[in-house]
């Protein structure tokens, strides 16, 4: 066993080269860059503007009698600031993004190309209905699709997040249970102890307890469990399916059977649509509720604290209660019901301003159009085949949570084999940073110790997946030779070393102040 050092010549296996620092905090290319604030632009614009004729405003009280508190840049020093700290990135234009549960997948340069078309790029949500015709018909030819893809008769396309379409999603339950005078006494929602935080957060928001659902010893729903937990003051129950381990619900017939028969609701978190997108229809499964993450099926950017896009797809049974607005067409073409009065009698209210982020309704629609019914089919297969070979490479090396059989869309691991090394699962995340890859997402799902989860998406190539797969048989290989010194002080080679994350996270340091005596912007 080899190591490849930086111009591709093999070292010993627990020989890491010394390099001497540079002189100037800057390597190679990659350039030292401090703060913005930091710089000594305080004095200057990089934009000149005329006095002002006039001295009076109208702004009342509201005009600024502080300083902005922004430093001035030039354009080629805005610009360079911004390209050295996306040199800093890993991005998912750079390599493979392996989170688990997020499906960072590659965003075609297609879609932001429809997007930023003259008519959706420009266009404003107060503008009269007779000139966004052709914005409403995209926005119903996609709940068209989403329908289809899903076997569902109503979608509500304005959430924003998955953790919105959550909230949408309990609030026609609740809605439901009010209209048919059972609110009251169902005061209950079961989510298994596999579940992305944000089902029981959102479970709690809209006002309900939250009962707990084991698993079984191979990953999945206890249904026995969830059968004794069911009864007539349950309002729903929230199950990942494909779950978050990875897996397929194989009794999910059964769990909607059961759901069903105590007077419940089944909401599916859709984070995973993506592994049976054109294979599975979650509303012949019995779903009566799910989000669709379009960032993780239809390929939308990932939001990032940005715009993000999570529509709410529905059964018959809350249909009526789905909230405003929704696209409509008839002779007069094409206009949005926004009221709670008429077709929306019984919607529960409205989630946001507006209709949701055009942007990703047109990316979106964007993908499927150019994928095709046996293209998005692909999609799924081409996501659980990356991510079985993942399982396969690996599981000589490395344990898997759940050995037996295949997985779905993405591969989970557990620290059972480095047991003995010193070696925690954050040190190996560390290390991978050295080798120019992102982490996968660890210590979740919380039920798997020690977790690593791998997620590849249908996106990368073989290629890539086998750069990937080196690097961490040679990560793992290290770890078992004891190679601790590797894995304790990684990362080495990354911008900032290793952070004190508990001090991090309980201290943060969310402000920039300046020190005594700076200079700042008139």
């Amino acid at each position: 066993m080899s190591t490849m050092n930086t111009v591709g010549r093999p070292t010993a296996p627990n020989q890491v080269s010394e390099k001497p620092a540079t002189l100037t905090g800057g390597r190679g290319l990659l350039q030292n860059e401090a703060l913005i604030f930091e710089g000594e632009g305080w004095g200057k614009t990089g934009v000149d503007l005329p006095e002002p004729k006039t001295t009076g405003s109208d702004l009342g009280d509201l005009v600024r009698k502080d300083p902005i508190g922004l430093p001035g840049l030039s354009e080629p020093e805005a610009m360079r600031h911004y390209v050295r700290l996306s040199q800093k990135n890993h991005a998912i234009d750079l390599a493979i993004y392996p989170l688990g549960s997020c499906t960072m997948k590659h965003n075609p340069r297609l879609n932001e190309k429809m997007a930023r078309l003259p008519g959706f790029s420009d266009i404003h949500p107060l503008q009269p209905i007779s000139t966004v015709q052709g914005a409403l018909e995209l926005m119903d030819t996609l709940a068209h699709w989403l329908k289809t893809l899903t076997g569902m008769p109503a979608v509500a396309l304005s959430p924003k997040a998955g953790a919105h379409g959550e909230l949408c999603g309990l609030m026609a339950i609740r809605a439901a249970h009010e209209a048919s005078g059972q609110h009251e006494k169902r005061r209950k929602v079961l989510v298994p102890t596999s579940a992305h935080g944000t089902n029981p957060a959102t479970a709690a928001f809209v006002g309900y307890s939250v009962v707990e659902v084991a698993q079984t010893d191979d990953g999945r729903v206890d249904v026995a469990d969830l059968a004794s937990k069911l009864g007539d003051d349950v309002a729903a129950i929230m199950v990942t399916n494909p779950n978050t381990c990875g897996l397929f619900e194989r009794d999910i017939l059964e769990i909607s059977r059961l759901t069903h028969e105590a007077g419940a609701y089944f909401y599916c978190d859709g984070a995973n649509f993506n592994a049976i997108v054109g294979r599975v229809r979650p509303g012949d499964l019995g779903v009566d509720a799910m989000h669709i993450n379009l960032h993780k099926t239809f390929s939308t950017p990932h939001g990032g604290g940005g715009p993000g896009a999570g529509p709410v797809v529905l059964s018959e049974a809350l249909a009526p209660f789905a909230p405003a607005p929704w696209v409509v067409h008839d002779d007069n073409g094409y206009r949005l019901v926004e009221r709670e009065e008429d077709e929306a009698a019984q919607a529960f209210g409205r989630l946001c301003a507006f209709q949701g982020q055009m942007g990703m309704y047109v990316r979106a629609l964007s993908y499927m159009l150019s994928h095709g019914s046996d293209g998005l089919r692909q999609v799924a297969e081409d996501a659980v085949l990356n991510a079985n070979y993942i399982k396969a490479r690996l599981q000589d090396l490395m344990s898997p949570a759940f050995p037996d059989g295949p997985c779905m869309h993405e591969a989970l691991f557990d620290d059972e084999w480095l047991k003995g090394t010193d070696i925690t699962t954050l040190d190996f995340a560390k290390a991978m940073i050295d080798e120019g890859f992102h982490p996968m997402t660890m210590y979740f799902p919380l039920v798997v110790h020690g977790a690593m989860l791998i997620e590849p998406t249908e996106t990368e190539s073989k290629a890539e997946l086998d750069r990937f797969i080196h690097a961490m048989r040679l990560l793992a290989e290290a770890a078992k030779a004891g190679d601790v010194d590797r894995f304790k002080g990684a990362p080495f080679h990354a911008p900032l070393r290793r952070l004190d994350e508990t001090r991090a996270a309980r201290s943060p340091v969310l402000r920039w102040t300046a020190p005594a005596g700076s200079n700042q912007a008139a």
